[in-house]
């Protein structure tokens, strides 16, 4: 069965403090690209007539907006970091937007984590596509790629169904 492989780019700001180089520990920002392959959970003959087990704009809507509104311009923060808690007190508008991790928010868990997302939003849509692979560009020279099991991989502490990467709604926090 054809898979369905489209990418979304977004700007994003974050910081690593724990134990990244001193340059990744003051704010910064990367401009993404987020690649999703969406797989059929089923092998079916194409119909000879539509010939797609789900179109490309309904398979790609809702994970498109959560892209667009959610992630596009959004601060990733560690739960732990310390400007979270300031954006929560100082300006809590704000801090809206921030997408809160287990950990430093790094490349590498943000694709275990909105890996468990899109795979989230296909099971509320009737689960007939999984994400099958989830890859970040994060510049030019770095991409980190993603094909198993997310709860294999996201800090145990934190693998819980209510956490937001296991909701099936545009939350970026808990």
């Amino acid at each position: 069965m054809p898979d369905l492989v489209f990418t979304r780019r977004f700007s994003m700001g974050h910081r690593l403090i724990h134990g990244a180089s001193e340059s990744c520990a003051l704010p910064h920002g990367h401009n993404e690209f987020v690649t999703v392959r969406l797989t059929p959970t089923k092998a079916t003959r194409l119909d000879g007539r539509g010939n797609m087990p789900v179109s490309f704009q309904n398979a790609k809507q809702t994970w498109h907006r959560f892209v667009d509104e959610r992630l596009d311009h959004a601060l990733q923060l560690a739960e732990d970091d310390p400007l979270l808690a300031w954006f929560q007190t100082h300006e809590p508008a704000r801090a809206a937007r921030i997408v809160v991790t287990p950990g430093d928010p790094t490349t590498e868990l943000m694709t275990c984590l909105l890996m468990a997302k899109v795979n989230a939003f296909l099971l509320a849509e009737g689960g007939v596509l999984r994400c099958s692979e989830l890859s970040i560009e994060e510049t030019p020279t770095n991409t980190v790629s993603f094909d198993g099991d997310p709860a294999d991989f996201i800090p145990q502490r934190s693998t819980e169904q209510t956490c937001w990467w296991n909701r099936a709604d545009m939350s970026i926090a808990d």
